[in-house]
């Protein structure tokens, strides 16, 4: 997590941030990495599954981390050697996700439309296939029946269902209302048990889960998805048919800055409790955490390029860095808002600086970053707050601009510097034909 130095210096894993690049863009020196640039504290990535975990107290359970959150190998092999399982949505995330140590009996497949040489790989993998592909439809019940028979192994599945339950969240990551994509619903419920139960020979059903939507800041609607579960498990169980694990999904929130009043510890306790409650405290809980477990951990380097001001009134201010869209997308597709501070300087008060527009070099003009307050002396370099999720992972080469450079910090040292293709690799490669 971002700290600060006796002088205000920005630091992550103890090490400040100045230290570690190569800053500004007039004279680079070629010694250090160049901005743009994420920094991971892996340690600090590590210490939140603990937490988390701890928060079960006791109960048996099953960190499933969605890798789409951030799919750095360093931060996936700590996260699996902490005791981590994984969820994925890919054929690419499984393979990056076993390629990092964690068994294919702790990972969940999840996605609306799984290819054959997706389901292929999930029933493939390790010496029983992967722990269930999650079926989001009726329809896909019998694809995967089709490729268990042909592979002639038998494939352990789970029914991702809709709850129908009204997430407070962006429309954009509410995944469990009556209109998602997401997950079969409550109605085509005894046609999904109807296929699964006449292809025993080919599937077995091992769990139920739900997901009703990301940056989830209270418990209530995260325990109502919980509840719809337990309900499907307990007539599944009344019917001689226990499950082996109920998932109670992912999606608990963070600080972007305007306060989160739950931790993910809380999300824990109050699915354990229901469970408990409910008379399953006996079964396995399986969550999908992502964001919460790496964002707060990450961040986003950028250099000053240079301010803009205008000479009319009123007077408006443009702070120009070097990271754009491509490299961070969730302000200009989410229209989410990250703190954005000196480096090398506490940020000051809102009320006691002016606001700069922060804005990229891409030409987009959602390429916006919002307005933060910066005094003078302006920065030569600004920090990115809360980018270790949903950033690299959905960055582009978008304008002919190369990805940006990955830190990894551990044990108070960097451990892993991962460079990515840059511009002039990227013109290289559309030289074609």
């Amino acid at each position: 997590m971002l700290k600060r130095d006796a002088r205000g210096a920005a630091t992550m894993g103890g090490l400040r941030l100045e230290d570690l690049l190569d800053l500004g863009t007039e004279s680079p020196q070629g010694e250090r990495p160049r901005t743009p640039a994420y920094v991971y504290d892996v340690d600090a990535i590590v210490q939140a599954a603990r937490d988390l975990s701890a928060g079960f107290e006791g109960a048996p359970h099953l960190i499933a981390y969605a890798v789409k959150a951030n799919t750095a190998g360093p931060i996936v092999r700590a996260l699996g050697a902490a005791g981590c399982g994984a969820e994925v949505v890919s054929g690419g995330e499984l393979a990056a996700a076993l390629g990092a140590g964690i068994p294919a009996d702790s990972i969940l497949f999840s996605g609306v439309a799984k290819t054959a040489r997706e389901i292929d790989q999930a029933i493939g993998a390790g010496d029983r296939g992967i722990l269930a592909l999650q079926m989001e439809s009726v329809e896909e019940i019998p694809r995967v029946v089709a490729r268990a028979r042909a592979l002639g192994r038998k494939a352990r599945v789970a029914f991702r269902v809709n709850p129908s339950v009204e997430a407070d969240t962006h429309a954009h990551v509410a995944t469990g209302h009556d209109e998602a994509k997401f997950g079969i619903a409550l109605a085509d419920l005894p046609a999904a048990y109807e296929r699964v139960d006449a292809a025993r020979d080919a599937l077995e059903l091992v769990g139920l889960g739900c997901h009703v939507g990301s940056q989830l800041t209270r418990t209530d609607e995260y325990l109502e998805g919980a509840r719809v579960v337990l309900d499907l498990a307990a007539e599944r169980r009344a019917a001689g048919k226990p499950l082996a694990y109920v998932d109670c999904g992912g999606g608990y929130g963070i600080d972007y800055g305007a306060g989160c009043p739950v931790t993910p510890a809380d999300f824990a306790r109050a699915a354990s409790r229901l469970v408990a409650e409910r008379g399953f405290g006996g079964t396995r809980i399986v969550v999908e955490p992502g964001r919460a477990l790496v964002a707060p951990y990450g961040v986003l380097c950028a250099s000053v390029v240079m301010a803009k001001r205008s000479r009319g009134e009123p007077t408006r201010r443009w702070l120009m860095i070097d990271a754009g869209m491509n490299d961070l997308i969730r302000p200009a597709l989410y229209g989410a808002k990250h703190r954005i501070e000196p480096i090398d300087a506490p940020p000051p008060a809102a009320d006691a600086a002016p606001g700069y527009r922060v804005v990229g070099p891409v030409c987009e003009s959602s390429d916006d970053f919002g307005e933060h307050p910066f005094a003078e002396p302006l920065p030569r370099a600004v920090v990115v707050r809360d980018a270790g999720a949903y950033g690299f992972v959905m960055a582009s080469e978008y304008n002919g601009r190369g990805l940006p450079t990955e830190i990894f910090l551990a044990g108070g040292r960097v451990v892993t510097v991962h460079a990515s293709r840059d511009a002039a690799a990227w013109a290289a490669s559309r030289l074609f034909g």
